[in-house]
């Protein structure tokens, strides 16, 4: 069965990630493509091509993505494409129009909730909405907001688009927490071996408020002078944190490391795993974390709180009491046997509830439901 993924960028987000790590688990039965629109520097594309997924660039911006109809439409009758799996609102309307005419079932995956999106972005998604086949939300969040913006309710039985309700998942046996590697990165960074680290690993943008992130590391810094801060990642908001970080007197403590194509072992040298965020889907990178015995503190953005047991694998405040992190943080810093518990707790919950072949064999469960009834184009 030939399914091609669009989505706008190939950079390294969860979304993009999660296609890329869906279909190298995925059974040999499949066959994947991707088209993506938007160039970003330090993409995935090669890593993409080595896991066998046949990668197509068409330069667009947002609105330019109506001139693409034509194009992707071509590519899926040229190459007997059997389903469009879109990603985030953008791709989802372009598939929308693509689809018309053909007999190919539409899939969109929504990453995040609607009211978080820009106004044309919103009503345009909400205008196309119920021309697709089935709608899956990464949380329960994600399936509210469907529900509270739409004009009608499109999920009675046997209406279109079916709502599935898919969690991401992570690869449970690559993300292991690797000792050696994560001492190796904080000498590497001149971080003392026995230092607690913090860390998060996140694209710099405004969603993720991490301007609130470091000013939580420095509360921290006034009770734990020792404790250092990791951010893997970049984006629009680097400059403006680091001069932040420069003008707290305590870059010392703080290690911004960019985009990074392997996290794993800057996982293995992080203690607890901070977000800060606004609104979120179901983060990706704080599952891998998990995987990787990493506790989490956070604010309770998206699908985050309902992952997190609080006092159990982490702990959670509401998004606008985000001034609780440091003391959540503080907690675990001065608690080795509760960040010990946490962090083992926090490795179970993933490989029991959030594991990727979980999510795999729920989206070939999707897939298949049109395998039986599809022509080819």
């Amino acid at each position: 069965m030939k399914i091609l993924h669009l989505i706008k960028s190939l950079g390294r987000g969860g979304a993009e990630k999660l296609i890329l790590e869906t279909a190298a688990v995925h059974q040999e039965s499949f066959e994947f493509s991707c088209i993506h629109f938007y160039h970003r520097e330090g993409n995935i594309v090669e890593e993409m091509e080595q896991v066998g997924i046949n990668v197509s660039f068409l330069p667009s911006s947002n609105l330019g993505l109506f001139k693409q109809i034509s194009p992707v439409r071509k590519y899926v009758i040229d190459n007997k494409i059997d389903l469009i799996h879109a990603h985030l609102p953008w791709a989802g309307i372009l598939g929308r129009f693509v689809v018309r005419g053909l007999d190919i079932p539409l899939v969109y995956t929504e990453h995040n909730t609607w009211d978080r999106y820009k106004k044309i972005t919103y009503w345009a998604n909400r205008l196309t909405f119920k021309k697709q086949d089935v709608a899956i939300a990464v949380s329960n969040e994600v399936a509210l907001s469907f529900r509270l913006n739409s004009f009608f309710s499109p999920f009675k039985i046997e209406e279109k688009p079916k709502l599935k309700l898919i969690q991401n998942g992570v690869n449970t046996d690559k993300f292991l927490r690797n000792t050696e590697e994560g001492s190796r990165i904080r000498k590497s960074l001149s971080i003392p071996e026995g230092a607690f680290v913090i860390g998060n690993v996140a694209v710099f943008r405004v969603q993720k408020r991490l301007w609130i992130w470091v000013e939580q590391a420095l509360e921290i810094l006034k009770s734990a002078p020792e404790v250092h801060f990791v951010l893997v990642g970049a984006g629009p908001w680097k400059e403006k944190i680091e001069k932040q970080i420069e003008d707290s007197g305590k870059r010392s403590n703080f290690h911004l490391v960019g985009l990074q194509k392997d996290v794993l072992p800057f996982l293995s040298m992080m203690d607890t795993f901070m977000i800060s965020s606004e609104y979120e889907g179901l983060p990706v990178a704080m599952l891998e974390a998990m995987s990787c015995e990493v506790p989490v503190v956070s604010t309770a953005a998206g699908g985050i709180a309902e992952v997190i047991s609080h006092g159990g694998d982490g702990f959670v405040c509401e998004v606008d009491e985000y001034q609780e992190l440091a003391g959540f943080a503080l907690k675990l810093i001065n608690d080795p046997t509760t960040h010990q518990e946490m962090s083992k707790s926090a490795r179970r919950k993933v490989v029991d509830l959030f594991s990727l072949q979980k999510m795999v064999l729920n989206l070939e469960e999707v897939y298949s439901e049109f395998a039986q009834t599809e022509t080819k184009g």
